[in-house]
């Protein structure tokens, strides 16, 4: 059982963000140690990160927002694009795409690179070549389905790019389908997390082949079959693996994307910037295994309960109350006897009328105490109307109160 009380409401300064600070005491009855588990945790990874995908949770963060060359996990980007077009129907699995001679030799057997071998001027099937990227993370597999779809790899990496800014990635940029080296092809590891998760759920029926062990590609006028086996160490692992995908150039190390499922609960973790394929397989291993063995998913508001307030300018009302969609769930460490938590609800501020019943208008965010974080969705629960003129002209008073009480509180900041 948790208890919430507020216990502190001030807006935070010029940057419209309005928080609600609450102390959260919650007990439960296991060992001390497995805390210290939690607080204790250290990867030698540069960069690293491990969300639930359930809720989006960060259970482990280290330097998860600088940008790093992500190698072949950009190709989650690759197969994104080519994914939205195979559900929307503008592509399908038999459509074939001819191989070039760039895609050729900067991809292929030429390149010295990671490869399928498509065979230059002839056509692959894009079931093919879906393959080829998921399993061999085959660079000429890549360049092909990027010169088939956009006619070149830089206008194919804009495609990328616009795709990603559309699920809310900001910083990621790419400048080709592959993640060969490229100044301008950057991540974080934070939003490689993000991609995977919207991988898993935008496209559940194209997710399989980031799982799938083997892949036998002949092209014609071979007579024998390439074995192509996949290159995530974890599906075999026998940690719950089914996905996503490694990658390795030598400016950026190795590192890895995966994704798991134990008892209905799955976990993605990202790794980057290890020394060796093998400390990057032991690496990711620990870090799911460290989160499936410290943090539990606990009850935090029940469905229809008011979880706080958000401050409405020139509204009927002053404030619009706020409610999760259903009950709201949160992970947290298996902790000791008792464990502090904070929380805060953040959104624009102050929100202008109408607010309508159901418009997504803030985020409960919960941080324990070794840094994990839940941002969960929060919804007007009622309607909100305009206000008359005089209540808009009293909120207009306030809100430039606010604003000359925030500058002097900043002003005197600097002279401390």
């Amino acid at each position: 059982m948790l208890y919430a009380g507020i216990f502190n409401w001030y807006p935070r300064t010029m940057a419209r963000h309005a928080i609600v600070w609450l102390a959260i005491g919650c007990f439960f009855s296991l060992f001390l140690a497995q805390f210290a588990d939690a607080a204790q945790f250290k990867s030698q990874a540069k960069q690293a990160i491990l969300i639930d995908y359930d809720t989006g949770a960060i259970l482990y963060q280290k330097n998860a927002d600088d940008l790093v060359p992500p190698a072949s996990m950009s190709k989650l980007a690759t197969l994104a694009v080519v994914f939205d077009r195979l559900q929307r129907g503008i592509l399908s699995m038999e459509d074939t795409f001819i191989v070039s001679e760039h895609a050729w030799r900067t991809g292929g057997a030429p390149s010295g690179t990671s490869a399928m071998f498509a065979p230059l001027g002839k056509p692959v099937t894009l079931n093919d070549l879906v393959q080829g990227i998921a399993i061999q993370s085959g660079n000429d597999a890549s360049i092909v389905v990027a010169e088939g779809i956009a006619g070149n790899e830089a206008q194919f990496a804009r495609m990328m790019t616009d795709y990603v800014r559309g699920i809310g990635l900001k910083k990621s940029t790419f400048a080709n389908p592959t993640g060969l080296p490229d100044p301008e092809h950057l991540m974080t590891v934070r939003e490689i997390a993000f991609l995977a998760q919207h991988l898993i759920k935008k496209y559940p029926e194209y997710y399989q082949f980031f799982g799938m062990r083997r892949f036998p590609y002949q092209p014609k006028g071979r007579r024998r079959p390439y074995a192509f086996y996949n290159r995530n160490p974890l599906l075999a692992a026998g940690i719950g693996a089914d996905g996503l995908k490694t990658g390795h150039i030598k400016a950026a190390g190795y590192g890895l994307v995966a994704s798991t499922v134990r008892d209905g609960r799955r976990l993605i973790g990202v790794v980057h910037g290890l020394n060796s394929s093998k400390v990057r397989k032991n690496e990711a291993i620990k870090l799911i295994n460290w989160g499936y063995r410290n943090f539990s998913t606990y009850d935090l508001y029940e469905a229809e309960e008011v979880v706080g307030s958000a401050r409405v300018w020139g509204g009927e009302k002053f404030f619009v109350p706020l409610k999760g969609d259903g009950a709201i769930k949160v992970i947290l460490p298996k902790s000791p006897v008792r464990q502090r938590l904070t929380a805060e609800i953040v959104y624009n501020a102050p929100l202008k009328p109408p607010v309508k019943k159901g418009d997504k208008v803030a985020v409960l965010r919960v941080t324990s105490a070794n840094n994990a974080v839940n941002n969960v969705p929060l919804y007007a629960a009622e309607d909100i109307e305009e206000g008359s003129v005089v209540r808009r002209g009293f909120d207009s008073l306030v809100v430039m109160a606010w604003r000359w009480m925030a500058d002097q509180a900043s002003d005197l900041l600097k002279k401390i």
